[in-house]
């Protein structure tokens, strides 16, 4: 895994950007200048340690790869059987691939990347990224000049550009920054799946998507039972898993939640692993995950280390929410920052269970969606939820049936929201926006309906733009390379195609993957709701990091801008009637803005 920018027309100071970086790639640097063009990159050593150096030239071309390609030997044998390879390194395959099939060969790979190429013949610079996104480029451009880096604390440090203030009532209502969103103007994040090329002289631009999730929904079902779907998903997972397990000169451990879709990876992953290192975190109270966790640990005798996170988060807070060079609202970045932390005191890469739930419809919210009986009823049900007190339990049956009753009447941004991040949704109405607006007709022109319209929109925008986000700098900001079967090439050609039956039945969560689990797992881990590394974040903002909290929004706090002073003294002062559980999303989210532009 390593770290990459570049730049057209820009003078950029080099050891500003290897500073930068220096967490994603600490082993090696390199840089390459081409007439107005430059690329640098910081290297992460995991294959092909003595011989993968970046960049990398072959004839005309010049790449810089942040990622993986799991069967880049496999695609060696079947496109490339007549190359003389110097080195096992996938980047050398990436340009021999490049050289022979252009941007056709993003059909073929099977990984996770960003990657920038120029071509010296024609004068031009190709950005790309993987099918899901997992490897972020960020991106600069205006008529004379582009910038683009992994991460948007190297591009803010660079060329400082000004703050797009509509794009912060975006995130202040959708939690996240939505697909090419950034908080910056003329700075956008390459869409997943998608490559840029840039003419070197006038910097005109040629985009195309490569792969578009929603085109797979449409495409022919499968047409098996369940119990073939079981199987095929079975031989899919243990492949994408085996490939991610062996793809490194380094010993690989896992991330271990109380939940099954990691579980199912450590399970597989133990087929081919002994006593494999697996990691997880602790709290005090309900939303301790630690003793599931510890029956798959024991159940394939994995080294297992449990982390309890509580004593540091005060010290820490800062530095973890800085670390993404935008407002970051998803709370989860807590407790995967330290499991990252911890786990690279053993292993430099890690399997995680990214992209299952989005895939395999892992979420309650999802129910409603597979069941559009209960729509029709929409207007009855929205009437009795507007009588019902908030709820103060996040993990409660009232507080899920609350929320199905506030989104039947709703629609497109509205409905989504209400039905993903609900931070400000019913409590505080944003003036509208351009990029809201945009979002609204995006999630109201997709093409699909019920249960697949959400696991489709959920990938593009909810994986996209926060859970993969989250994952990428928890991991890199301690060199840790993580890696997501669930998010492999054949995976996410396949989900599409499955029944919506098959994922929701009846109230029944991520269906085929409960019945896979059931040759793999403990009983007891089977039946339970979907589980991530999920935090008391009631408890922490009423707790350990309520003087913060308060002393951030005090006086002229940035987010006065945003919102009405006197409502948001009324929120701190908890004289507002929303629950407790919304109360503290919504003082987190403002938090993680004041700290972005306290640190900028």
């Amino acid at each position: 895994m390593c770290g990459i920018a570049g730049a057209i027309n820009f003078e950029v100071e080099k050891e500003s950007i290897f500073e930068s970086l220096k967490h994603r790639g600490p082993d090696e640097s390199g840089v390459f200048k081409f007439e107005n063009t430059a690329l640098f990159h910081t290297r992460l050593s995991i294959q092909d340690i003595a011989a993968g150096h970046q960049p990398m030239e072959l004839d005309e071309y010049v790449i810089v790869f942040n990622g993986e390609i799991y069967n880049h030997i496999e695609l060696r044998q079947e496109y490339l059987p007549n190359v003389k390879f110097k080195s096992h390194s996938d980047t050398e395959t990436l340009l021999h691939l490049f050289s022979q099939y252009q941007t056709k060969m993003f059909n073929f790979l099977d990984g996770m990347f960003a990657l920038a190429i120029i071509d010296r013949k024609s004068k031009t610079l190709l950005l790309a990224v993987d099918r899901a996104g997992k490897k972020p480029i960020f991106y600069y451009k205006d008529d004379k000049k582009l910038f683009f880096a992994s991460e948007l604390n190297t591009v803010d440090k660079s060329i400082k550009p000004s703050i797009d203030e509509e794009a912060i009532f975006t995130y202040l209502r959708c939690g996240f920054f939505p697909k090419t969103l950034t908080p910056y103007k003329s700075v956008k994040r390459l869409s997943n799946g998608t490559w840029l090329t840039f003419n070197l002289k006038n910097l005109d631009i040629k985009e195309e998507s490569y792969f578009c999730i929603e085109n797979l929904y449409k495409t022919t079902p499968f047409k098996g039972d369940i119990k073939e779907a079981k199987i095929s998903l079975e031989d899919r997972l243990k492949r994408a898993i085996k490939r991610r397990l062996l793809s490194s000169d380094l010993e690989v451990g896992a991330f271990l939640s109380g939940g099954i879709d990691s579980s199912l990876v450590v399970a597989m992953a133990s087929e081919y692993r002994d006593n494999l290192k697996t990691f997880t975190v602790s709290f005090e109270g309900a939303y301790n995950e630690a003793p599931l966790a510890k029956l798959t640990a024991n159940r394939y005798n994995t080294q297992h280390h449990t982390l309890d996170i509580s004593l540091n988060l005060k010290d820490d807070i800062e530095k973890i929410l800085g670390a993404y060079g935008m407002p970051f609202s998803d709370s989860s970045a807590i407790p995967s920052w330290y499991v990252s932390q911890s786990a690279k005191e053993y292993v430099t890469v890690i399997l995680n269970g990214d992209g299952a739930d989005e895939l395999f419809g892992g979420y309650r919210r999802y129910v409603p969606f597979a069941n559009p009986l209960l729509f029709k009823s929409a207007s009855l049900l929205s009437t009795i939820s507007k009588i019902l007190p908030p709820p103060n339990e996040k993990r409660s049956y009232y507080n899920y049936l609350y929320r199905l009753l506030e989104l039947t009447n709703k629609k497109g941004l509205n409905q989504y929201l209400s039905a993903t991040s609900d931070i400000f949704e019913g409590v505080y109405n944003f003036s509208s926006t351009k990029y809201l607006d945009d979002l609204d007709s995006y999630i109201r022109l997709c093409g699909l309906q019920g249960l697949d319209k959400m696991l489709c929109l959920d990938f593009e925008l909810l994986l996209f733009g926060d859970l993969l986000v989250k994952m990428d700098i928890a991991t890199m900001a301690h060199s840790l390379e993580g890696r997501s079967p669930f998010l492999s090439k054949d995976i996410l050609e396949f989900a599409p195609k499955l029944p919506q039956n098959y994922k929701i039945s009846k109230t029944t969560t991520k269906k085929i993957l409960r019945d896979l689990s059931k040759d793999y797992l403990p009983t007891e881990l089977i039946s339970q709701p979907k589980r991530g590394f999920e935090v008391p974040l009631k408890d922490w903002v009423n707790g350990v990091l309520k003087s913060k909290i308060q002393e951030a929004l005090a006086n002229r706090a940035y987010s006065h801008n945003f919102i009405n002073r006197r409502w948001l003294d009324n929120l701190l002062d908890n004289r507002l009637n929303i629950s407790q559980e919304k109360r503290a999303k919504i003082l987190w989210t403002i938090y993680a803005l004041e700290v972005w532009k306290e640190q900028r």
